[in-house]
């Protein structure tokens, strides 16, 4: 991964591939020729950035704000009396599974004892693994469920783990590498989800089969529990616990956004909830399973949340359901989580966090308690105790480093742990604006600048626009999707950067996502140019200064908006990006997301994909912005050839253009911090290269 001439002049190695297609080869994720393509333009990228006199010092401190031990210890689980963390730092890259005492923890004095150090895990049996995480049976919380991936990937490997002798179990349950869901259904059996063998798998590469696995027989004698077709998208497997049951439950998405839920009876079988159509079930508690809608249903409003009785569903009976509370106009709900008594609900009203405890009362109302957390700030609902009733939030802003709080009802939030500060926030100022969009919508974004700036200067728009997924503002050296402190170098420097909330994502609930699916996702690009155009309008920055950042459904975005506006986009970066939408259905997962994009076999949703496919609307004679792909081989949910053969075209016609795959790292690409550290440093040098010094 070395580079030694300017990618714009760098010469594509051609092979065979269909006329159509001239780039087709480069889909051969491990194929000699590709990768000794992608070796090549790796070399010329790193050549040319790591001359970069700020590369090395970004690199560095990069890494070291990184690997810092002044850092939150999130607890993952709460088992029992205990919490367990996933540690990172610089002595354990991978990362040290531990467990504390949870009075120890809310006290801010955890005595950590190590259950499994993943680096030395490794390195003891060859294999490169990145965790995946752990779940653990009460209620002794001996027995967990370790799951570890080879390399990043989402396939991975699930094994057996005692948690009192700090060991994998002696012929405990083993699943082998693939893109397995599993859920304990008790000490004895586990509801698997797996590659089961020829014809196992859905169109998208999920398992469609679930099984009941019981110990000490061969995982080939599992009882099949439901069978989807392979049209479906996942089979999964999934358990909810609240105080007195737990509730295996198979989950069926028979579309992205659509997912039908079983619940186990008391004679075993697998019984429908029933739930409305889109409803997303968030939690259990007492009894009841909670769930979001995504559609109106039932005479209750999308984006509401809804109960119903699981113990009426299991005997057979149609329960009604009962509102537990519907956001309002500038709100949605974004995070649920129950404990014993009380469930925990996070809204954006804005995009700004709130947080709510809800308890049920005897006539079936749910009362709402507002917990008095810091306003104007980003919530992240954590790790939930159970019969005591907390939970664990962090609080965070751009200008504000996160803080760890306990929360009860009827209680002050007490701060657990907080991070020190990594720069000094006086020097800067973050403000909400909203832009108009072509069609008249208001849409919301977050720019932080050096106080006192007047003067129009370079600006980074990262921006997702996808999935229901809200794009909320993190802390400057926490930048999205593990980049690292770019957005703290950016701003540094005199730059503008600024965290925008387009239309697809979840930010004001179903109806902010519903406006940029399929036909609509042009409302998505719009709401890009719009932000874009008001940070020209109001002083900001100027059109050819302006760059424009997102990752997976993020990089088709900004793949997108590259060719829509070469006149406002000065320097684009695109991480593990969607790019050919002719083949993107027939490529890793993407068969999953037909829902969200629409299906390019079919010509009648071609017909609108094909407008804004950015493989296919490459043109000659157009000059487009400098872009910088970054992304990993060993993505296996959105294919390395998307980034590939883009790139590869964009040079064809004479473009400036920058590579950088890593060999590990999944669909997140950064398999450590000293990828991430790296990754900031090039992206840095990047921007530094095409907007600060031009």
């Amino acid at each position: 991964m070395k580079r030694l001439i300017p990618l714009a002049l760098a010469p594509v190695v051609l092979a065979a591939a269909p006329a159509a297609d001239p780039y087709r080869w480069l889909e051969d994720i491990e194929g000699t020729r590709a990768l000794q393509q992608v070796k090549a333009w790796n070399a010329e990228t790193e050549a040319q950035l790591t001359k970069s006199p700020r590369y090395e010092q970004d690199r560095a401190r990069a890494k070291a704000i990184l690997d810092d031990e002044a850092q939150i210890a999130d607890a993952d689980a709460v088992l029992g009396d205990r919490v367990t963390n996933l540690w990172r730092d610089a002595k354990n890259p991978r990362g040290l599974w531990r467990v504390a005492m949870l009075a120890d923890y809310q006290a801010g004095r955890p005595q950590w004892r190590t259950l499994i150090d993943v680096d030395a895990l490794g390195k003891a049996e060859g294999k490169s693994w990145v965790w995946h995480g752990a779940s653990c049976l009460e209620p002794d919380y001996a027995r967990c469920l370790v799951r570890l991936s080879p390399g990043g990937t989402d396939a991975q490997v699930v094994r057996e783990f005692d948690l009192t002798t700090g060991r994998f179990v002696d012929d405990g349950f083993v699943l082998p590498e693939a893109k397995s869901d599993v859920a304990w259904v008790n000490r004895d059996t586990l509801l698997v989800a797996t590659d089961w063998g020829a014809g196992a798998l859905t169109t998208s590469g999920y398992p469609r089969i679930a099984k009941l696995w019981k110990r000490g027989t061969p995982l080939a004698a599992a009882t099949t529990v439901h069978e989807s077709p392979a049209s479906a998208v996942q089979v999964g497997a999934a358990a909810f616990v609240d105080a007195t049951r737990r509730w295996p439950m198979v989950s069926v998405g028979h579309t992205f956004f659509e997912r039908e839920l079983l619940v186990q009876a008391a004679d075993g079988r697998f019984v429908p909830l029933g739930l409305p159509k889109g409803a997303d079930v968030t939690d259990v508690i007492g009894g009841r399973v909670i769930a979001r809608l995504n559609k109106p249903a039932d005479n209750f409003p999308a984006g509401a949340l809804v109960a119903w009785s699981l113990t009426d569903i299991v005997a057979g009976r149609h329960p009604k359901g009962e509102l537990v509370m519907a956001p309002g106009a500038t709100q949605a709900i974004e995070e649920v989580s129950a404990s014993d008594n009380v469930l925990w609900v996070k809204l954006l009203d804005d995009v700004s966090g709130r947080l709510l405890a809800l308890r049920r009362q005897t006539d079936g109302r749910w009362t709402p308690t507002p917990v008095a957390l810091p306003g104007n700030s980003t919530l992240h609902l954590g790790a939930t105790t159970g019969k005591s009733d907390a939970a664990f939030v962090t609080v965070e802003g751009m200008l504000t480093p996160p803080t760890l709080y306990a929360v009860r009802v009827g209680a002050a939030p007490r701060a657990v742990q907080a991070l020190p500060a990594r720069f000094d926030a006086t020097k800067y100022q973050v403000v909400q604006r909203f832009a108009t969009s072509r069609d008249g919508t208001r849409v919301p974004y977050f720019l932080v600048t050096k106080k006192g700036a007047t003067a129009p200067a370079p600006a980074l728009i990262h921006a997702y626009g996808g999935f229901r997924s809200a794009q909320t503002p993190t802390y400057l050296t926490e930048q999205p999707y593990r980049a690292g402190p770019l957005a703290l170098f950016w701003v540094e420097q005199g730059g503008a950067y600024v965290l925008a909330n387009l239309r697809g994502g979840g930010e004001y609930g179903p109806r902010w996502h519903q406006a940029g699916l399929r036909e609509k996702r042009q409302n998505v690009f719009d709401d890009l140019h719009a932000v874009g155009d008001d940070l020209v309008r109001t002083g900001v920055s100027t059109k050819g200064k302006i760059g424009i950042s997102g990752r997976s459904n993020g990089g088709l975005l900004v793949g997108v908006a590259m060719q829509q506006r070469p006149d406002l986009y000065g320097a684009v970066i695109a991480g593990s990006p969607l790019e050919d939408m002719q083949r993107y259905s027939h490529l890793s997962a993407g068969a999953s997301w037909i829902d969200e994009y629409g299906d390019p076999d079919k010509p009648a949703d071609w017909a609108f994909i094909r407008r804004y496919s950015p493989y296919q609307n490459v043109k000659a004679g157009v000059r487009y912005p400098p872009v910088f792909f970054y992304l990993s081989t060993k993505d296996d949910r959105v294919h390395p050839g998307h980034a590939r053969k883009l790139a590869a075209l964009l040079k064809q016609y004479g473009n400036t253009v920058y590579f950088h795959e890593y060999l590990e790292g999944g669909h997140s690409v950064g398999a450590d911090h000293a990828a991430d550290a790296r990754r900031a440093a090039l992206l840095d040098a990047f921007l530094g290269r095409e907007l600060m010094r031009k």
